[in-house]
């Protein structure tokens, strides 16, 4: 783990494009509870704020990175019933993937004090929920 001096604090955003209309979506907490909890109404787009801290590498920290391995760092948004609605039909958890992000756009956010915005599609081919890890549509500065 880099030094904490070496972490610098980012602002991200991961926005859900085109939602399931009435499904609770939620940023995970770092003890694994619903965080946050967004309901579209009608399919408009939610969104997810976060801080990170990111070290040279990159490297991210924070309350809501994931890690599987040596590399992988990623962000857990839950659904349904994960997200704390016991009536929903859906249970599951989105993956998005941050430690692809690249360096440049991590610097331009510091210097600039933007926000990192990700944005992945909300639902799945089968019309419900997408899940498991999810491809990022695109990334930027909002």
């Amino acid at each position: 783990m880099a030094a904490r001096s070496e972490q610098i604090p980012v602002h991200m955003r991961i926005v859900i494009e085109a939602p399931v209309p009435g499904i609770r979506h939620s940023l995970q907490s770092k003890d694994g509870h619903p965080l946050d909890p967004k309901v579209s109404r009608s399919g408009e787009p939610l969104a997810f704020d976060f801080p990170v801290r990111v070290a040279p590498g990159p490297k991210f920290y924070g309350d809501q990175v994931r890690r599987e391995g040596p590399t992988r760092r990623f962000v857990y948004i839950r659904i349904g019933q994960s997200a704390g609605d016991p009536s929903s039909p859906w249970s599951r958890r989105m993956k998005v993937d941050i430690h692809g992000l690249e360096q440049t756009l991590l610097d331009r956010a510091t210097e600039t004090g933007g926000v990192v915005e990700i944005v992945v599609n909300g639902t799945g081919n089968d019309g419900s929920p997408a899940c498991a890890t999810v491809r990022l549509i695109r990334t930027g500065l909002a």
